[in-house]
């Protein structure tokens, strides 16, 4: 889905007007290219694609007045991005844009407009870098607000990039936290306690967090801890009070809370044959 939308090439600002500059580019506007690239398809010819430029930006673009494309450029890079072209004055958009906005040979339009189309290809680009970033590993809707800040991109444009991602099902805190609960403590040797802190830290909102700490049962966490606690209950020395220190210790470090860990030491004492009678002890 990523290499679909590709990558930013440059700051937003910085990309979406400039006047035109010399360049290798290829007008998509007349029926006529299409012919061509019928004929050629699959090739990658300098004749088929467009050369990145320098900009000024949309504030360039005149006021109060309609604008008529003159000219539609497919860019070499990045992917899936043209230069639209309004005589003496330019400005790049992708594709998906392009297309929403019937951005056509002699379609008119004014500065008003375009610098809506402006906005919604800064969100398109923001989108595709949300992509990428997801496409590593699932992410919660606030590391991915975070991600988009650190690139660049506006608190409005990274609302509505989470917006569309979870209304596509990309992005989903719910299911995120119940997933992330179930491996850490199944898998990672990880208490409740150690789960809910990395949960806050990834911007989970509370309930979902409880939501999701409810879903791990207190006999997988038992199980969980009882498996670290024999391997470092069989490598402590000392005594009885000593091993049992020890071993509590390393599961309080692990986010096990006391209770759960006063049950995990009784039962590897009793496994050892010690009695009850020295508790550990939660300092």
């Amino acid at each position: 889905m990523d290499q679909r939308y590709g990558s930013r090439g440059s700051r937003p600002k910085g990309q979406q007007g400039r006047k035109d500059e010399p360049g290798e580019i290829v007008d998509i506007s007349d029926e006529s290219f299409w012919e061509m690239t019928r004929g050629t398809a699959g090739g990658n010819s300098s004749n088929e694609l467009a050369e990145e430029g320098g900009g000024d930006g949309i504030d360039a673009f005149p006021e109060d007045i309609e604008l008529a494309i003159t000219s539609v450029s497919l860019l070499k890079r990045p992917k899936f991005r043209y230069r639209i072209s309004f005589g003496s004055y330019s400005l790049e958009v992708h594709e998906d844009v392009m297309i929403k906005y019937r951005m056509i040979k002699g379609a008119v339009f004014t500065k008003s407009e375009l610098e809506e189309i402006v906005f919604a290809d800064e969100r398109q680009q923001a989108y595709a870098d949300a992509l990428h970033y997801l496409s590593r590993k699932p992410r919660t809707a606030y590391e991915i607000t975070m991600r988009l800040g650190e690139k660049g991109w506006g608190e409005e444009t990274a609302a509505e990039v989470v917006r569309r991602l979870t209304e596509d099902g990309l992005v989903n805190d719910a299911a995120y936290a119940q997933e992330w609960a179930g491996q850490r403590v199944r898998g990672r040797g990880k208490g409740k306690l150690w789960v809910r802190h990395e949960l806050r830290q990834k911007g989970v909102p509370k309930p979902l967090i409880e939501e999701a700490l409810q879903t791990v049962s207190e006999d997988d966490e038992f199980e969980s801890a009882m498996e670290l606690a024999a391997k470092k209950w069989r490598t402590s020395t000392g005594e009885p009070a000593d091993r049992k220190r020890k071993t509590g210790s390393f599961l309080m470090r692990r986010g096990y809370s006391g209770s759960l860990v006063s049950r995990v030491i009784r039962e590897l004492g009793r496994e050892d044959g010690f009695s009850d009678e020295e508790e550990w002890e939660n300092d």
